[in-house]
């Protein structure tokens, strides 16, 4: 596989996560301009809907009124008198303050003189009086009869019927008892008490005229209310701006496409009016902007996971393609690595099986080169193996006492007679013994001055090798003048299998030298760090744990 096609497969995976990176942004813009759609509608709907929520509120207290207390009256079985009714509408008063006044028709019902043709029953009212609240005392004033003579009239009918056509033998039921002792009016309610089953009977004989002695009481009531009065509460000040009691004839004459409106009519006695509703269009984009900000943040963090999601897919993409190049490398360069010393171990075993006769110059010769080509595979071989044990941890420190100066003179003898352009040399300072393992030091040793040779230009291989200590470390600085890394490499060269693109990279190097160093140096509780300038060169740096 060439490097072309690495950057294909990596270009083609990118293009993909690209591609679903874009595809949930788009997704995302879509998901909320959906959702804010659909909450501005939502909250367009609350806005017509959450008045019956206001209407129940304030028309509670109307209802309480109409089905538990105006039915109260019954209870006094005709037998209310002036004083009675001014208790009643005491409390009427404090537990009702749209109640504004309360006329009180005190009846009679006989049996007309016996001269009379038809219906033998008379209906008369003998007295009215109004009462009314200032200041949390009742004053009640007697009004002659004909201030209500069309209630009584109205009443006196409906009870004249239902005593025709009434069933006697069961209890009336709720839609009789509304319409017949009801008389509901824009603003005023009156109502008469319910006789019992014997005086219906007993006024059926009046009707008929089959008893002329007889005189029975009834007690009539008319509620005269004040819409006004209503307590309205705004229950959703996020909905509605202004909420106003209107009568249902009102229609806003100046018409504002910014404004939304909306109402509900009273039932009953103020059926007449209406609560209006009205707010405009910025007041709704406030709730709307409201309710859609957690919505909103929902969807971001979805998308933030998604995000997440690709970005660890691209990551673990990334990371197995460049896994993937550093095996190719190390494979190829392992293989290269492999080729020459076979190469020269074939054509050296195919002279020495040859039919001529070798003298011993040629025969040494050969298994000089058969020995040496020999140690570099096992050289090779060994640095593999031992960078998997330490990695594995499958090995222990071997500690011994080592002289300083002795140990690093060992080190610089040899790679000056191995290399003689290499110029070498060091400072112990204040340091004489050091307690650690010889062979992975020297293996740390052999690595970085093998490097510091291969990564300079010719007439400026230098090293030079400081040693002192700093608090309780030792300090092994190793500064070349070689080629230099660029900074982008700089977190790059300890991997394992990686090597930096230039020309030096085919001069037998696996990846793995660093990559070895570092994981020595970590085995051994200390840390490697590197500074280098391009074309300057570089310094690596070993600190370990000196020990006494």
């Amino acid at each position: 596989m060439t490097a072309g096609a690495h950057k294909n497969v990596y270009r083609k995976n990118f293009s993909l996560i690209a591609a679903f990176w874009v595809l949930i942004t788009v997704t995302l813009f879509i998901a909320l301009i959906i959702a804010y759609n659909l909450t501005s509608r939502y909250v367009e709907n609350e806005f017509n809907l959450r008045k019956l929520d206001v209407l129940e509120r304030a028309i509670k207290p109307y209802n309480d009124f109409f089905q538990n207390r105006i039915p109260e009256i019954t209870s006094y079985q005709g037998f209310l008198d002036s004083a009675s009714a001014a208790n009643y509408a005491r409390s009427v008063f404090d537990d009702y303050g749209f109640v504004k006044s309360i006329r009180y028709n005190e009846i009679t019902v006989g049996s007309k003189p016996e001269n009379y043709a038809g219906n033998g029953m008379d209906i008369l009212m003998k007295a009215v009086y109004e009462y009314q609240s200032f200041a949390k005392n009742i004053v009640g004033t007697r009004l002659a009869t004909d201030v209500a003579n069309e209630d009584f009239k109205t009443m006196a009918a409906k009870l004249n019927y239902y005593i025709v056509v009434a069933d006697t033998s069961r209890v009336p039921s709720q839609d009789e008892i509304y319409r017949t002792f009801y008389d509901v009016q824009p603003s005023k309610i009156s109502y008469l008490n319910i006789p019992r089953r014997e005086e219906i009977r007993s006024y059926r004989e009046l009707q008929k005229g089959r008893r002329t002695r007889a005189l029975y009481k009834q007690n009539m009531m008319t509620f005269l209310l004040d819409v006004f009065a209503l307590k309205i509460t705004n229950t959703h000040p996020e909905l509605y701006q202004h909420v106003t009691v209107q009568p249902v004839v009102y229609d806003p004459l100046n018409t504002n496409d910014n404004e939304l409106r909306t109402e509900v009519a009273f039932p009953g006695a103020f059926a007449d009016y209406k609560i209006y509703f009205n707010s405009e269009k910025v007041h709704l984009d406030t709730e709307v902007n409201r309710r859609f900000t957690p919505i909103a943040g929902i969807v971001l963090l979805i998308y933030v996971f998604m995000v997440l999601i690709g970005w660890l897919i691209y990551r673990n993409l990334n990371t197995n393609l460049k896994l993937f190049k550093l095996q190719y490398d190390f494979i190829n360069n392992f293989t290269h690595e492999f080729k020459t010393p076979v190469s020269v171990i074939k054509i050296a075993g195919s002279n020495l099986r040859g039919d001529g006769e070798l003298t011993e110059r040629q025969r040494k010769h050969y298994g000089k080169i058969l020995d040496e080509e020999a140690d570099k595979l096992n050289e090779l071989m060994n640095k593999l193996l031992s960078f998997t044990q330490i990695e594995n941890r499958s090995i222990k420190l071997n500690k011994e006492e080592i002289n300083i100066e002795q140990f690093v003179q060992k080190y610089i003898n040899t790679f000056s007679i191995k290399y003689p352009d290499f110029k070498l040399g060091y400072a112990v300072e204040g340091i004489y013994n050091f307690y650690t393992d010889p062979v992975l030091l020297g293996s740390i040793f052999q690595n970085l001055i093998e490097n510091a040779y291969k990564y300079s230009n010719p007439g400026q291989k230098d090293l030079f090798i400081r040693i002192n200590s700093e608090k309780r470390n030792i300090i092994f600085s190793f500064t070349d003048k070689g080629i230099g890394i660029p900074k982008s490499e700089i977190n790059n060269v300890f991997k394992k299998f990686y090597r930096i693109e230039n020309q030096y990279n085919q001069n037998g190097s696996v990846g793995l030298g660093l990559a070895f160093c570092k994981e020595l140096v970590n085995f051994m509780n200390g840390d490697l760090q590197v500074k280098s300038k391009v074309n300057e060169g570089s310094e690596f740096i070993v600190t370990l744990p000196y020990e006494n």
